[in-house]
């Protein structure tokens, strides 16, 4: 092999030519054991980094990582194929997708829920986590730097819900039988994206025009299967004893679809109003010339992306549903340090009591 294609190869792949130059990982305390915690995907790093981050301690350290294998392997069914190598060191951590409210109905629901040393998010994915209806305007805070409240995502997430709740049943019942092709997640996404939101009364019209779609599909849907309406009420009774009520409807559905179909064009609509506002009082100052143009220049130099700012979204911490992950993970340290560890180091902000 010649030099000159060498020399191409490294610059095409620097990393892989230059291997001895990389860092290498700072060693692990000699009062620590390291801990290794394996996550689905590159994206998902920081969100399960968060979450740990809220359990550091002096006798173990956490590593997030995707599997550090040669292959660099990535994907929910890798870490599933992983449980059998699932310890006290080594944690897998996993979107629940539809496996927790499935609850060992289905094989995989059965794998996940049955390995301790696997932990998932219980919400569908950590998408709908970022997407916390009571953190939403705290992201157009960050984006815009306008406080002002012209929007009540809240009551709004609520709505949405209610409204998209028939829906949801028939996809994930459909999902749960293995008959996803009588309700397709494109069908899904199609029924309960917003294509516009109209601030003026909280989005009345938005979701009025989201109400006759959803009722138009839900209705063909029971024309086209009436067989199924029953075993679909009684799923649904299964659904509420894992917490999925109308109004929370959005926690449990598919994660990409309501950030990308929902919660971005919500943010996209609130910051633009949001801005204007800014912008108009900036205006309206008694500044000019030079000065009123440095004004502006400093407001927009500000502002940031709003995805960007979603993804750095960490005000989920009182879902109820977050909760649950952190008595998972905090059952996990009671059983690798003891009550007294646990005790010395987080005291009375445990949730799980021994």
């Amino acid at each position: 092999m010649s030099r000159k294609f060498v020399d191409k190869l490294g610059r095409l792949n620097p990393f892989g030519s230059r291997c001895k130059e990389l860092p290498k990982a700072l060693p692990v305390h000699s009062s620590q054991r390291l801990v290794r915690v394996f996550v689905e995907g590159y994206e998902d790093v920081a969100f399960w980094r968060g979450v740990f981050d809220r359990f550091t301690n002096p006798y173990l350290r956490f590593e997030i990582s995707v599997p550090s294998r040669e292959d660099l392997p990535k994907g929910k069914k890798v870490l599933l194929g992983m449980i059998p190598q699932a310890s006290d060191e080594l944690l897998l951590c996993v979107d629940s997708d539809f496996d927790y409210l499935f609850h060992n109905s289905t094989e995989q629901s059965r794998e996940l829920l049955s390995c301790d040393r696997m932990f998932h998010t219980y919400a569908y994915a950590t998408e709908n986590y970022l997407c916390y209806a009571p953190s939403l305007h705290n992201v157009c805070v960050r984006a815009t730097k306008n406080d002002t409240r012209i929007f009540d995502f809240e009551r709004f997430m609520a709505d949405y819900s209610r409204i998209i709740y028939p829906l949801f049943l028939w996809y994930a019942y459909s999902a749960q039988q293995e008959s996803e092709h009588i309700f397709t997640l494109a069908d899904f996404r199609a029924s309960v994206r917003l294509n516009f939101l109209e601030i003026e009364h909280n989005g009345l019209r938005t979701l009025a025009w989201l109400r006759r779609n959803v009722a138009r599909r839900d209705q063909a849907l029971r024309e086209r299967h009436a067989e199924m309406i029953e075993p679909k009420r009684a799923f649904a009774e299964k659904l509420f004893r894992r917490g999925v009520t109308p109004e929370n409807t959005y926690l449990f559905m598919h994660g990409h679809t309501l950030m990308d179909n929902v919660v971005i064009v919500l943010l996209n609509t609130v910051c633009e109003k949001l801005r204007e506002l800014s912008i108009a009082k900036i205006t309206a100052s008694s500044k000019k010339g030079v000065a009123l143009k440095n004004e502006m220049s400093n407001y927009t130099n500000s502002l940031r992306s709003i995805r960007d700012v979603l993804l750095d979204n960490e005000n989920y911490t009182d879902c109820f549903l977050f909760r649950r992950l952190q008595c998972d993970i905090e059952r996990y340290l009671l059983s690798v340090l003891g009550e007294k560890r646990m005790r010395e180091v987080f005291g009375d902000a445990m949730i799980v009591r021994p």
